[in-house]
């Protein structure tokens, strides 16, 4: 029996006057020969490669390469991104040689290092450059970050989670290009009637809809005044004091707590306004074109690992305008989400079995009432929230030591991920990804509250610092590994999808594309949820793929665990959860 070709690593990297230079690296780590072409044979040189073999290409940035390819209808099955990897690198705490690599500062482009003294949860959201971010492409520059990138993996005692972590990574930034490739399949008529039905018929250029003009006029009643301007909060925070209404915000949990006949129609305003200034007609015209939404979506644009996107919102679509996401005619929308997924990879980083038991094949929160920990099922999720996030106050402060005493190893991992955060320590995620260090703000606060003069101030402020930090480092282990999880669970999904025999060219979703439109294919991604586009045909197939390549990624990152990772999925026309 023959054995299967070992797969090739093929450089890319430009070189002067539009050509474009591949070289590939044999088996010793030593480049070959280069091949050099125009820059408009890129298509046909990888489609070359793609149909010989299994390449791994090797390029400075998914999101400057692969979208010229996908356009072009060429598809590629795995990559390494210079960008993403050298992002995990540089802070990797398990990288022992990695004096080069960071001395390489133009690949700097990853997710930016949280601001010091700002609330944690923010933290956890600090969004990276934009896509296709300004890193060397020529092919020199790529062949040295490429060699330094692997020898800082080999320094690693074990290099093989950072290997998987940067497989991973590189996969996402595939997913990310072919998900704007094909876009989102998207009813404007459906997102219309929508909008007409929350905020009135469409208006004239630069008038407010009929709704919010209603809505506004009821709230200037109220408050007593005729001209107020509703879209300016100091305006909107004065008049409400005036009404002896005592807030400090217009937000709208503070709101909520005052009785007052303004209430209610001003909180409906506010409601109406972000969906029109969020998701309105002018974001029609702006993003859907030719039946399909394109964000831009960000791997690793989170400093846990978790996508961003860059305009257009694609990860905050409200829940009212999910109909207007429908599927083409022929084709299925297969959706599924992770039920609990944070939780369950916290059970199996820790091996806490008793948590594991108590989500196995059921949902987890429920799992926990039956466990006798809580009465209720809304009082297990705020205790698992409050676990995760670090919360010591109100239901999740009383609830919270429960969960220590029926699973003590969970609560030990994320409980010893605080106490380093506090001390000013790095943590990492399962594969190797690593929080980011406090900065010199947080080190001299620290350093101000320790000393033997120190005010009562001083020494709180400290604490307080502190404690901001380990709830950030206890949440950045868990969130950081199910960034991880949701990664592999993406890889995986691609190549099966990949491998469903493709539909006629009668029947493809043209709009999709010519690399994606003939067979299924991710439209949506949001840190545990995916919506596959697949033809009626093959809905059943897909959504076998979505199952498959979740268990797949259980096994790969937690091999031989017992945590299941169970799916809520669905195959339907339109996505109206």
């Amino acid at each position: 029996m023959t054995a299967a070709p070992r797969p090739t690593t093929c450089v890319l990297g430009r070189l002067a006057g539009g050509r474009v230079a591949l070289c590939e690296i044999g088996g010793d780590g030593e480049p070959g020969p280069r091949q050099e072409f125009d820059e408009e044979r890129l298509a046909e040189v990888v489609a070359g490669h793609e149909a010989a073999g299994t390449p791994r290409w090797v390029w400075s940035d998914t999101a400057t390469w692969y979208p010229g390819l996908l356009a072009a209808g060429v598809r590629v099955e795995r990559c390494h991104d210079l960008r993403l990897v050298h992002t995990i690198l540089q802070h990797a705490a398990a990288v022992t040689d990695g004096a080069a690599l960071r001395a390489a500062t133009a690949w700097e482009t990853g997710p930016v290092v949280p601001a010091e003294g700002r609330p944690p949860a923010a933290t956890l959201f600090d969004v990276a450059p934009a896509a296709g971010s300004a890193v060397p492409h020529d092919l020199e520059e790529t062949l040295a970050e490429h060699a330094r990138q692997q020898a800082a993996i080999a320094s690693a005692a074990d290099p093989s989670p950072l290997r998987l972590l940067a497989a991973a990574e590189s996969a996402g930034g595939l997913v990310a290009a072919e998900l704007q490739a094909a876009g989102m399949p998207w009813d404007v008529v459906e997102h219309d009637r929508i909008l007409a039905e929350q905020l009135g018929p469409r208006p004239g250029h630069g008038q407010p809809p009929a709704r919010m003009v209603e809505v506004g006029a009821q709230v200037r009643t109220a408050l007593g005044d005729p001209m107020l301007s509703l879209d300016s909060p100091p305006r909107v925070l004065k008049a409400l004091r005036r009404a002896g209404i005592d807030v400090s915000s217009t937000s709208q949990w503070e709101l909520a707590e005052h009785d007052h006949p303004v209430i209610e129609p001003l909180l409906r305003y506010k409601k109406l306004s972000r969906l029109l200034t969020a998701n309105g007609w002018a974001w029609i015209d702006e993003w859907v074109h030719e039946g399909r939404y394109r964000p831009v979506y960000l791997p690793g644009g989170v400093v846990t690992g978790r996508w961003a996107s860059n305009g257009g919102g694609a990860l905050q679509i409200p829940r009212q305008l999910r109909p207007a996401l429908r599927a083409d005619p022929g084709w299925m929308l297969v959706g599924a989400d992770v039920s609990q997924l944070e939780p369950r990879v916290l059970a199996a980083m820790a091996g806490d079995r008793a948590m594991a038991d108590a989500g196995r094949g059921k949902d987890l929160y429920s799992g926990i009432v039956e466990a006798g920990v809580v009465a209720t099922r809304a009082e297990a999720k705020v205790a698992v929230l409050g676990a995760l996030y670090g919360s010591t106050t109100g239901d999740a402060g009383r609830l919270v030591p429960r969960l220590r005493r029926t699973f003590p190893r969970a609560m030990a991992l994320v409980d010893e991920a605080a106490a380093t955060g506090e001390r000013g320590g790095t943590v990492h995620t399962w594969l190797g990804r690593t929080s980011p260090p406090p900065g010199p703000e947080w080190a001299a606060v620290q350093t101000r509250g320790g000393v033997v003069d120190a005010t009562t101030a001083d020494e709180e402020r400290a604490r307080r610092a502190g404690r901001d930090r380990g709830r950030f480092t206890r949440n950045f282990v868990v969130q950081g590994t199910a960034a991880e999880w949701a990664l592999a669970w993406l890889a995986d999904l691609r190549l099966r999808l990949s491998r469903i025999a493709p539909v006629p060219e009668e029947h493809a979703a043209t709009a999709s594309g010519p690399a994606l439109g003939n067979r299924p294919h991710l439209a949506f991604f949001l840190h545990d949820e995916v919506i596959v586009h697949a033809p009626r045909e093959h809905a059943e197939e897909a959504a076998q793929a979505v199952r498959d390549a979740a268990d797949a990624a259980g096994r790969l990152l937690f091999p031989g665990s017992p945590v299941d990772f169970p799916l809520d999925l669905t195959i339907t026309e339109r996505s109206a959860k």
